[in-house]
């Protein structure tokens, strides 16, 4: 009662809830809560002298009568809920205009929306989800796994477990990842949206690294392969705020459902794959979504069907293609790089572009190479052992007029290292079709320079001409192991075929041809 009165002081002095919760140390629905209950009691700031902590509870707190049951009738709670639902254009105050007019004598707005939130309290902690169809999907990975065993060696390793949940019909979708990767968090919305046969407006995932690349309260920033993915189907990430733990509240109740009744369940199960795994999570979530909320007669699966899957943004007619992407730089040779499970590939681009900073868009078939938003070139992905993939279109006109290093001065360059260095520079730039194939592979050479100094680099490259190993990576090699240090191998000259009666020398030949003159 000390602090009723303190919020009835505070608020009579000028203050608005916020600050009134603030130097009360109260929530502000507890200060709101106070404010109502005083106003429908007819009390304000001074209290009467003569009312002490027991009068003043009493008026604010009266015990319920079945007479005060039947003068103020009480709404159709789950009805309400449904309509708030429906569409993002109903709003409480219109409920509650709506019942006002069938029940004159029934509560005012304040106590409507307060009896409200206090049954809404009382549901089921999924059922508390109050975004209207369509709105909102949550997703997270669980924080319990599920252990795959390889059926041939017996090893065990442990699937990640994607949640996701619509917001108004807590409609569940779960898959088993074989880790939290981005092509799988990608992957699995594709799914996820497939599943619920459309997309949501928004899209909160917790700030996870994959699809958030840097968390920040008031800008957080997008993973471009999951902006790309949002761009596609239509929806918008909008990440959890950090240090605001209500925002996960959506997923977390979610997520800790499946881990109750997906997970555990399965926990006795042994799998021996992800397919495996699939099978019996999607028997679980089926089970959980046509199961009746607590204190519902209605189920998930049915207010998706009646609310949420109406709501929800069509699919696109083409399935989402997972793309990687990256910052890349424009080196001397006008050539990019990509670097997957099949190694280093370089792919060429406009050569006006040298030295600046682009991004590079790779799916399975394409790679391609965007300044801001302009595609400047365009390759069919190389899977195979070839490194280097250039566009003609891409050359200057000429090498030696438009680039700033060119053949001639990285053979003048290695000159002054040593007339070694000169020769094999050369021979590397004339192995390949284009020279500037070979640029980089000369400008190793440059650091090696810079790291072990001239005198060793040329005698690095003095054995590995007489050893034919015409490439950077055998100089670096020579150098690690300290073989530039080493004698050179001395190379005998081949001996002189021994006197015999049966060889005919030269002039034999030279006789013969004579005659034939």
């Amino acid at each position: 009662m000390r602090k009723i009165r303190e919020v009835l002081r505070l608020k009579a002095a000028g203050l608005n809830i916020r600050e009134v919760a603030e130097g009360t140390g109260s929530a502000r629905t507890t200060v709101y809560e106070y404010l109502v209950r005083a106003e429908g009691a007819g009390l304000s700031w001074p209290l009467p002298d003569d009312m002490d902590d027991e009068a003043l509870e009493a008026r604010l707190f009266p015990p319920a009568t079945a007479e005060l049951a039947r003068r103020r009738p009480v709404p159709d709670w789950r009805e309400v809920r449904r309509e708030l639902g429906s569409g993002k254009h109903v709003t409480l105050r219109l409920l509650w205009l709506e019942w006002k007019q069938g029940h004159p004598d029934g509560w005012g707005y304040s106590q409507f929306c307060w009896h409200y939130d206090h049954w809404l309290g009382r549901q089921d902690v999924v059922m508390r989800l109050s975004y209207p169809a369509g709105e909102r999907m949550f997703v997270d990975f669980s924080g319990d796994k599920v252990p795959v065993t390889e059926a041939k060696t017996g090893e065990v390793t442990q699937a990640e477990v994607f949640v996701a949940v619509l917001g108004c019909s807590g409609m569940l979708y779960v898959e088993a990842t074989g880790d939290q990767g981005l092509g799988s968090w990608l992957m699995a919305h594709v799914h996820a949206f497939e599943a619920y046969g459309g997309a949501p407006v928004a899209t909160t995932p917790d700030n996870l690294r994959s699809g958030v690349t840097k968390a920040c309260y008031y800008d957080p920033e997008i993973n471009a392969s999951y902006a790309d993915l949002a761009r596609h189907y239509g929806t918008v990430i909008l990440p959890t705020r950090t240090a605001k733990p209500r925002d996960k509240a959506a997923v977390e109740a979610g997520v800790l459902v499946v881990e109750r009744w997906v997970l555990a369940p399965l926990r006795k199960w042994q799998f021996f794959s992800l397919a495996e795994v699939n099978k019996a999570i999607r028997q679980k979530v089926a089970e959980v979504n046509q199961r009746p909320f607590r204190g519902e007669p209605a189920s998930r699966q049915e207010l998706f069907e009646e609310l949420e899957r109406p709501a929800l943004k069509p699919l696109p007619a083409r399935r989402y293609e997972l793309a990687e992407w990256k910052k890349v730089t424009v080196n001397i040779d006008y050539h990019v790089e990509h670097h997957d499970s099949h190694g280093r590939h370089y792919y060429s681009v406009p050569y006006t572009l040298v030295h600046q900073r682009l991004e590079l868009r790779a799916t399975k078939a394409t790679v391609e190479v965007y300044k801001g938003s302009r595609r400047v070139a365009s390759h069919p992905r190389e899977h195979g052992r070839r490194r280097y993939i250039t566009d003609p279109a891409h050359m200057p006109p000429s090498h030696r007029a438009h680039l700033e290093w060119t053949p001639s001065r990285l053979v003048c360059w290695a000159s002054t290292v040593s007339p070694h260095a000169a020769a094999l520079a050369e021979k590397m730039l004339a192995s390949r079709p284009h020279p500037e194939h070979s640029y980089r592979a000369c400008l190793g050479l440059m650091a090696l320079a810079k790291r072990y100094g001239n005198e060793r680099l040329g005698a690095a490259c003095q054995r590995a001409l007489a050893s034919g190993a015409i490439s950077y990576t055998s100089v670096k090699s020579i150098l690690a192991q300290n073989l530039d240090r080493a004698p050179l191998p001395v190379v005998s000259p081949a001996p002189a075929p021994a006197e015999h009666e049966n060889l005919r020398g030269a002039g034999y030949y030279t006789d013969d041809a004579e005659k034939e003159a």
